[in-house]
């Protein structure tokens, strides 16, 4: 019996994860840059966090869990997103008694029973990035800031900000009776799950895909006109710091997100190249959250984004590849190089990751193992043509080589990569 992998996962094989890693350190320094500190949270959680974090009428709960029973009756559920974990690990790590804002990212796998799609698996690698603790409207700018700065790195031109205000509890109450009568004349011509949404979230049906519900998604009342004189003015802030920062944005009334925590500020960060599926992730604030997972009232905002789907899109549109490292393979040609090879490559290994081949194939094999395995230099120990003291330092990106001795080759592959030539 030969096994595959299951539906909805992949298998980062070596080349495509050089490109992964690259992604990884290039967020990581926008990240260190903005003073954002790494937590690493379980990947499995009790079921219950998630239900009264995410929302229990919500898609991720009611549909796309991966929930088990351990060996004890407990009902635990992979972590289908990152903030309400952090969350857990905010209030049980007492990460709040000294006050202040508590700036945490993470990066790591996330699981939904969801439609695998181009860019959107069931198992799928996120971002997220959380300001915990900050009340006041600068803090959205701040980590809007952060994510468009993070994306903007690969690079991204063209990115923009799609933003809007969903209110706080007590001025949406109000605005959702309202909504539900608009929806109620309208139920005939919804999709079987927006008519469920009218008595349990209303709202939630501006977050529906279905093309049969749109017309009617376009006639309902917007939040944007019924937010209370401090929202309002919280969200006139946030987009006058978009301004000023100069970020690319504009208004969305029909913006939610998908989890039922999000107050006021709620946006979505989009890549227009890749049309239709332009959302790279998204965000908002929950200031809630905290308090519904069994804390003291605080305030927080974060945002996250799936590394997959920023992967896709640099390849969609052919935009440049994230920068790897300068990768170096040393080719002995025969047994008596072979130590030769593997004493150089500790000091070439200074320079960038380094690899010797041992497979024994001929010059013409192995070179073209080096091409596909995307290495630049090439050294070749152990030539017909050359004496046991040099060596040749080939640069794969062009076809060039040049012959050294073998104790000057660290300085060639050196000055190769400062773009000194060979």
């Amino acid at each position: 019996m030969r096994f595959q992998r299951q539906r909805g996962t992949q298998d980062i094989l070596p080349e495509q994860a050089r490109q992964w890693q690259a992604l990884d350190r290039s967020l990581r320094r926008t990240l260190a840059a903005f003073d954002y500190g790494e937590i690493r949270t379980p990947l499995f959680e009790d079921t219950q966090l998630f239900v009264r974090g995410v929302g229990s009428d919500t898609d991720i709960v009611q549909k796309e869990m991966y929930t088990f029973v351990d060996r004890k009756g407990r009902s635990l559920s992979l972590r289908p997103e990152g903030t309400a974990a952090v969350v857990r690990a905010y209030l049980e790590n007492q990460m709040g008694h000294e006050g202040g804002v508590r700036r945490l990212f993470y990066i790591g796998p996330m699981y939904r029973y969801d439609r695998p799609q181009a860019g959107r698996f069931r198992e799928f690698f996120q971002l997220g990035a959380e300001a915990i603790g900050s009340a006041e409207p600068e803090q959205d700018v701040e980590i809007i800031d952060l994510m468009m700065t993070a994306l903007a790195q690969l690079p991204m031109p063209g990115l923009e900000v799609e933003v809007n205000s969903v209110g706080h509890p007590e001025c949406r109450a109000a605005y959702e009776t309202r909504l539900r009568q608009a929806l109620a004349s309208e139920r005939t011509a919804l999709c079987g799950t927006c008519q469920e949404r009218i008595d349990a979230n209303p709202m939630r049906v501006f977050d529906c895909k279905n093309e049969a519900c749109r017309p009617v998604v376009q006639r309902l009342p917007r939040m944007r006109e019924h937010l209370c004189a401090e929202c309002s003015a919280h969200h006139d802030v946030v987009l006058a710091g978009l301004r000023e920062l100069g970020i690319p944005h504009r208004e969305n009334s029909t913006i939610v997100r998908g989890l039922d925590y999000y107050t006021r500020t709620a946006f979505e960060v989009h890549y227009p190249p890749l049309g239709a599926q332009s959302a790279l992730g998204g965000g908002g604030r929950y200031d809630g959250l905290v308090e519904a997972c069994g804390g003291p009232p605080t305030p927080g905002v974060g945002f996250s984004a799936g590394l997959e789907r920023i992967l896709f899109a640099l390849e969609k549109t052919h935009a440049p590849a994230v920068a790897t490292e300068d990768r170096i393979v040393i080719l002995p040609l025969d047994r008596e190089r072979r130590l030769q090879a593997l004493q150089l490559a500790h000091a070439l290994r200074e320079l960038g990751p380094t690899a010797v081949d041992l497979s024994g194939r001929s010059l013409k094999s192995q070179l073209r193992a080096a091409g596909r395995s995307g290495a630049r230099v090439a050294v070749i120990l152990g030539a017909e043509d050359r004496s046991a003291d040099e060596a040749v330092v080939r640069d794969l990106s062009v076809g060039v080589q040049a012959v050294h001795e073998r104790t000057g080759v660290v300085a060639a592959v050196r000055a190769l990569f400062q773009g000194q030539g060979g």
